[in-house]
């Protein structure tokens, strides 16, 4: 209105082409913003994680603020990104995480430091945040657990890793996580700025039926939060992030911590976005880094019109059975 009143006081002609240019300046504006909403950023902070815990939330905040300054309306943290991964660290890095629905001002950052940080991140940087994943507390056992926080700072959901990492390769990677861990029993999916996501953690990834369950759910991506290590990262990481991407025909996301070289357990790294056509969207090598990548929301209708699996799949002779309760 300021405006408007401004321009009538003007000579003939020149409010006129100032009206002109203000109108292309608005619709130029709005077109950005209607690409930005159709076209949403997330990034994937591939964080290095210590024995130090306060240190390990500090760092992790400060690379929140970064990575909300991209602009990303979505973020995500890496697992186990307050404590080092092994199973001696789970139960003494440990602590209660409140239920959903709990608003930042309701944490108890004495008993609940990580969980506090994550919802006070996520409201004062406007994102949401997945929370990589922590060592959560519950009574007698503890869990490996991803807690994902809306833009006002409510905790929305918490993913508890359905398949534990009990592998033994020989001459590679052998680690029980079932010495010290439980596991959980939910399929989780959350509403986000971009679509429903689906939320597992690392070794959740190789059990395909679980992608597809949240994929019948209505999921546009999922996200995994995964320390895959030196062993099992260089051949099948990628490889398994494209194929749930490929076979769901969704959008896929890899979040890993940064290589430590003074850990004993050493991370792959390799963060990756990978979209519906299987196609690697953005990645990085095994150092700290922000992953930013846009999200074609349409992208995933027009992957599924054009090769229709979903309206193929034999039903009379195979079917996959939920046999969990939706939220």
């Amino acid at each position: 209105l300021p405006l408007a009143c401004g321009l009538r006081s003007l000579p003939r002609g020149v409010g006129a082409s100032l009206a002109a240019s203000t109108r292309g300046s608005m619709a130029a504006f709005s077109a950005a913003a209607g690409e930005a909403a159709a076209h949403p950023k997330v990034a994937l902070i591939q964080l290095m994680v210590t024995d130090d815990k306060p240190q390990n939330l500090a760092h992790a905040r400060s690379a929140i603020a970064r990575a909300a300054a991209t602009g990303a309306k979505l973020v995500s943290l890496p697992e186990c990104f307050n404590s080092p991964y092994a199973t001696s660290a789970f139960p003494r890095y440990a602590e209660p995480i409140p239920p959903a629905g709990t608003a930042a001002d309701e944490v108890d950052a004495t008993a609940s430091p990580t969980t506090a940080m994550l919802c006070a991140a996520a409201r004062e940087e406007g994102v949401l945040l997945v929370g990589g994943s922590l060592p959560e507390r519950e009574g007698e056992a503890v869990y490996n657990t991803c807690v994902v926080v809306d833009e006002g700072g409510r905790l929305l959901a918490k993913h508890r890793k359905v398949h534990l990492f009990d592998i033994d390769v020989p001459g590679g990677q052998k680690f029980t996580e079932s010495d010290t861990l439980t596991a959980g029993s939910s399929v989780t999916v959350v509403e986000t700025p971009i679509g429903r996501v689906g939320i597992a953690i690392c070794y959740d990834m190789r059990f395909s039926e679980l992608a597809q369950l949240m994929r019948k759910r209505g999921c546009i991506m999922i996200i995994y939060p995964g320390a895959f290590n030196m062993t099992t990262g260089p051949p099948h990481w990628e490889l398994l992030l494209r194929s749930r991407a490929l076979d769901n025909q969704l959008y896929v996301a890899g979040v890993s911590p940064a290589r430590n070289p003074d850990s004993t357990y050493q991370a792959w790294g390799h963060s990756t976005v990978v979209g519906p056509w299987g196609d690697v969207l953005a990645t990085t090598d095994h150092g700290e880094d922000i992953v930013v990548a846009e999200i074609d929301v349409s992208r995933v209708d027009q992957v599924r019109q054009s090769i229709p699996t979903s309206h193929q799949l034999r039903r009379d002779m195979y079917e996959l059975v939920d046999k969990t309760t939706e939220a």
